[in-house]
């Protein structure tokens, strides 16, 4: 008899969605987040990179032993990377310098290999580049801003995990934006199932540097992005998605990062407002790659 072993591959995907047992309060809604970072490399991003790459060869776009160019703030490069290794391409990251010092050894532990930009370039920066070298020849851009098998892996697989964890009971769902493509992909499922399904998009107040998300300007707003599916953004500052971020740990024993702790601080003032509401807010990754940036310092 064959034992049909699955891959690191076949690990992608229905995570946990697990209740906040403190941080509500007394209420009558139901707070529930979904672990991410129980993904094999850590992060939501590794739904679409093996999305992407999956789909492309399918397509006949790229085939094992091209080279694969992506920018990233971080947690799409080290999925990238693990897909890459796992699929047999060479994958080039471009990213910010400010990215914390986990994200780029993790990056390069999976045998990517990495090129930085200022700072003050930024994200903006790094995805000119990334067109830059694809127009020279020197790989191709999977380009995750404007690729449709970005959101289609939320579509197909976050969307109905998050309605059938819930038995269809959700009222309200809660993401960071940053690509856009979980809240793309998650509201163009959880709406086709029930319309009421109310979508709330988080995006960084003016001047806040939370990783992973952005205020993009208009000029780099994602081209997957489709302002319709979303029926409210709420603008978060850096320090209550830190506080709360600090307050998952230590108040639910939930490990997760900045963006994360946005997201759920987005989800705690929205259960202020609502009753006898289910609010699922996304945990987009795990807290230990963002360590040696202090935000987890005992303060």
């Amino acid at each position: 008899m064959t034992i049909p072993y699955p891959t690191i591959a076949d690990c992608v995907g229905n995570t946990p969605l697990v209740r906040l047992q403190r941080l509500p309060g007394q209420t009558s809604n139901t707070l529930l987040v979904k672990l991410e970072g129980n993904n094999p490399a850590g992060s939501v991003k590794d739904r679409p990179a093996l999305s992407m790459i999956a789909r492309a060869e399918a397509r006949g776009a790229i085939a094992p032993g091209d080279i694969l160019i992506e920018a990233t703030s971080g947690n799409t490069g080290i999925a990238l990377a693990m897909a890459a290794a796992i699929k047999g391409y060479r994958m080039i990251l471009i990213m910010p310098d400010n990215s914390s010092a986990e994200r780029k050894a993790a990056m390069t532990a999976y045998g990517a290999e990495l090129i930085l930009v200022s700072k003050e370039e930024g994200m903006e920066g790094a995805r000119d580049l990334a067109l830059l070298m694809q127009s020279q020849g020197r790989g191709k851009v999977l380009d995750q801003f404007g690729n449709g098998d970005n959101p289609e892996a939320h579509y197909q697989g976050t969307g109905p995990e998050i309605w059938q964890q819930t038995g269809g009971t959700i009222t309200h769902f809660v993401s960071s934006m940053g690509t856009t493509g979980t809240i793309m992909g998650v509201s163009r499922y959880l709406k086709e199932q029930n319309p009421e399904v109310q979508i709330i998009g988080l995006q960084p107040m003016e001047g806040a540097a939370i990783p992973g998300i952005r205020r993009w300007p208009e000029e780099y707003l994602p081209r997957i992005f489709q302002s319709e599916r979303v029926d409210r953004v709420v603008d978060m500052s850096q320090a209550e998605a830190e506080e709360v971020m600090r307050r998952m740990a230590r108040e639910e024993g939930i490990f997760c990062g900045v963006s994360s702790g946005g997201a759920v601080a987005a989800a705690l003032r929205l259960s202020q407002e609502v009753e006898n509401a289910v609010i699922v807010a996304i945990i987009c990754d795990r807290g230990d790659r963002y360590l040696s940036t202090g935000v987890y310092d005992a303060r």
